[in-house]
């Protein structure tokens, strides 16, 4: 009688007594993962996914995938997660504006961020800066206001998409001063930095990332910035809070979630793999470069972030009177 080899023999028992989850999660990866990103190339959201992806790649020798799908402020992107097969190999993007504000601003959502989802781990923190054109004749938050006020509804605010980050920024900038000013979505950040330097919009809120090498260059204005404090690669740039704006630190956030359903185990083995790469020194710098902290959390620390945001932010968006059909 022939024997058996001894490590099949010893994988078949580990498979007997592990569950179905588990018994996934010890061959995972085995093929590609893909990473829904729902903002188009170039913006803060694809640039950090690409990179993190690639640290992913390099670690578990699978590919990673980034698949973008923006539109209809996330919700493209979100349904194609919210179908996908949860077994880990399809990936989302949650970020403020799809996990926190989205459920305040829409009469209706075609997603449930908390049913449909699984989180993973939140990726980083962004604070936004408030730029304007090169030509502007506004050089300081005060003089914006004042023009503003003096030419009513016909200042422009761009934004990166219906929800985004700099939407709410600019909505809640709308309100605490009585503007009225008007909104301009665009598909992500790059179509609107193209139109803020070309100024056929007067001022966009957008994350440091991916302004501050156009304010490096002196293709837009810089005027204040959402954190609590001074970024020490722009000093002389005053907070939003100083300028009299308590509570404005509008700093969206990006993370990783998975449909509903996915095993624990899985969710598990994903934030692993993430929360190494995100922590890799050559990641951390690259990032630091660029004004972006790495938060890389637990499934649960960022499951509990994502309820605290969407309380936080519906206040805000219901103080704002925004809404959209």
């Amino acid at each position: 009688m022939k024997r058996m080899n001894p490590v099949i023999c010893l994988l078949a028992t580990v498979m007997c007594f592990a569950g179905p989850g588990e018994a996934l999660a010890q061959a995972f990866p085995a093929r590609p993962i893909t990473i829904v990103v729902p903002f188009p190339p170039g913006g803060v959201t694809d640039q950090t996914s690409r990179l993190v992806g690639q640290k992913i790649s390099e670690n578990t020798g699978r590919p990673v995938i980034i698949d973008n799908r923006p539109g209809a402020g996330g919700q493209i992107g979100a349904n194609v997660v919210k179908q996908a097969r949860p077994d880990g190999y399809t990936v989302f993007v949650a970020n403020i504006g799809s996990h926190a504000i989205n459920q305040a601003l829409y009469n209706k959502l075609s997603y449930d961020p908390i049913k449909d989802f699984e989180p993973v781990t939140c990726m980083i923190i962004t604070p936004q800066i408030v730029v304007v054109p090169p030509t502007s004749p506004n050089k300081s938050i005060a003089e914006l206001i004042a023009y503003a006020k003096a030419n009513p509804g016909k200042v422009t605010y761009a934004s990166q998409s219906v929800g985004s980050g700099g939407h709410i920024a600019g909505e809640v900038f709308k309100s605490k001063d009585n503007l009225d000013i008007l909104h301009v979505p665009y598909k992500g950040s790059a179509p609107a930095l193209a139109d803020i330097m070309a100024g056929r919009v007067d001022f966009l809120v957008d994350a440091f990332l991916t302004s501050y090498p156009l304010i490096k260059d002196g293709r837009i204005r810089a005027l204040a910035i959402t954190a609590d404090r001074r970024s020490p690669l722009l000093p002389d740039l005053p907070t939003m809070q100083e300028l009299g704006y308590s509570g404005y630190d509008v700093n969206p956030w990006f993370g990783i979630a998975a449909p509903a359903g996915t095993p624990r185990p899985i969710i598990d083995r994903l934030n692993a793999e993430f929360v190494k790469a995100l922590r890799h020194p050559d990641i951390v710098k690259r990032l630091a470069e660029v004004g972006v902290d790495v938060v890389a959390n637990s499934p649960d620390e960022f499951s509990a972030m994502i309820k605290s945001e969407t309380a936080r932010w519906g206040e805000v968006v219901k103080a704002s009177g925004a809404r959209v059909d």
